[in-house]
């Protein structure tokens, strides 16, 4: 279950090495201990999603996998009643720690609660081919999940956020609009209803071939500019789209009772990429302002 080869920031903890790898190395780098399990449906949830995050902090804390199987002495010594349980180790010391799978959001806010923040990626952080998260893995993952703990909601937000990277945009949607109030203005929520907009304006858009080629023979095509920026999001080349929707907005704000305003909006939504969206929100203030 680990990507321990493929992350210079996870490794497997033993009862032998614990002291060494874990508390005295803290005094450098915080350590986040998962105790797991192969049999545990709820780790294969967590596992995934810790490991992501240590990669994503490029080493602001380091991720010790326990097999508690394997090291039961371990196990014991932190007295672990339920797995998954996590903990969290700082300047040598423990200093807390949770059971059960919590989602990624209330991960990074516990690690920001202890200092803990991204750090600057360096050479070793650049991501090796195989450690890919397959996406239908992940949903077949998320799906274990909610079939362990069916009143878990946060599982469901998973999923369904999951299925967005697969062909389960039917069932995506059906998850968010079950979702309870407390998350439906999750931000997690708000990105994916906008990446479900653009999902269904592009499924009967025409080819991006024919769209560019309206556009280089009129380039005031605004309705051509508007779907070739969601085929350009809906490939995975935000910036590109941004520059057709910023386009729109350039020509003609009025457009379509203000689309370009609408879909820009929208765009910064679905766009998971806080650098590009802060850039592209500064160049549309300038044309509104």
């Amino acid at each position: 279950m680990t990507t321990t080869a493929a992350n210079p920031h996870v490794f497997d903890a033993t009862a032998a090495g614990f002291e060494t790898d874990v508390v005295n190395a803290s005094v450098q780098t915080p350590v986040l201990v998962d105790f797991w399990a192969t049999w545990c449906g709820p780790c294969k949830t967590l596992g995934p999603i810790l490991e992501k995050l240590a990669a994503d902090y490029h080493g602001a804390f380091r991720l010790a996998k326990v097999d508690v199987e394997k090291e039961q002495q371990l196990a014991a010594a932190f007295q672990i009643k339920s797995i998954p349980t996590v903990v969290l180790f700082k300047d040598g010391q423990f200093v807390d720690g949770f059971p059960g799978a919590l989602p990624e959001g209330q991960l990074r806010e516990f690690l920001s609660h202890h200092g803990i923040v991204p750090a600057e990626p360096t050479a070793e952080d650049e991501p090796a081919a195989d450690a890919i998260v397959d996406p239908h893995e992940r949903v077949h993952q998320l799906r274990s999940a909610v079939t362990a703990e069916p009143a878990n909601d946060q599982h469901k937000l998973d999923l369904a956020l999951a299925l967005l990277d697969t062909d389960g945009h039917v069932e995506s949607e059906k998850l968010l609009d079950a979702l309870p109030a407390n998350l439906a203005v999750d931000d997690r929520v708000s990105r994916a209803r906008a990446k479900l907009s653009f999902i269904a304006l592009g499924r009967d858009a025409p080819p991006r071939e024919t769209l560019e080629a309206a556009i280089t023979a009129n380039p005031d095509d605004l309705r051509a500019r508007h779907l070739l920026g969601v085929q350009l999001l809906l490939a995975g080349e935000p910036q590109a789209a941004l520059d057709q929707f910023l386009e729109m907005l350039s020509r003609d704000r009025g457009f379509d009772n203000g689309l370009p305003r609408k879909v820009l909006i929208d765009a910064f939504k679905a766009i998971d990429d806080a650098d590009l969206v802060g850039t592209y929100r500064r160049k549309m203030s300038t044309l509104l302002f």
